[in-house]
């Protein structure tokens, strides 16, 4: 069965079937809004909050799997490849790229990611 999440402002995610549109799950953790989600190939889902946290959880039933921690600022964006690779942009100026469970492997910083200007 296809789901479509929708991340919140009251810090939670919403599962939805994309089936016939009804409310599947709610999954809670967060303790700010939730900016951005991303799906893994095998299901795993992915959130990005104000929290300044990742947080993942397994798509078969929502089970929180693990948080990752390191940016110092708002998580804006959350993206995962088909490697499994997680890519975190935040208002903190980095995108960290996180290879297994806990570790951010590579901090790229002093980025503007308030918009172009120009």
């Amino acid at each position: 069965q296809g789901k479509l999440y929708s991340g919140s402002l009251d810090t939670t995610i919403r599962v939805w079937s994309t089936a016939d549109g009804t409310h599947l799950s709610t999954l809670e953790g967060h303790i700010n809004l939730v900016l951005s989600l991303a799906v893994g190939l095998d299901g795993t889902v992915y959130s990005g909050s104000w929290d300044k946290t990742i947080r993942v959880w397994a798509g078969d039933d929502g089970r929180p799997l693990r948080t990752l921690q390191g940016h110092t600022d708002t998580v804006v964006t959350v993206a995962v490849d088909s490697g499994g690779t997680i890519y975190s942009l935040s208002l903190d100026k980095t995108i960290r790229v996180w290879s297994g469970a806990t570790c951010a492997v590579r901090v790229l910083s002093g980025l503007d990611v308030t918009g172009n200007t120009g």
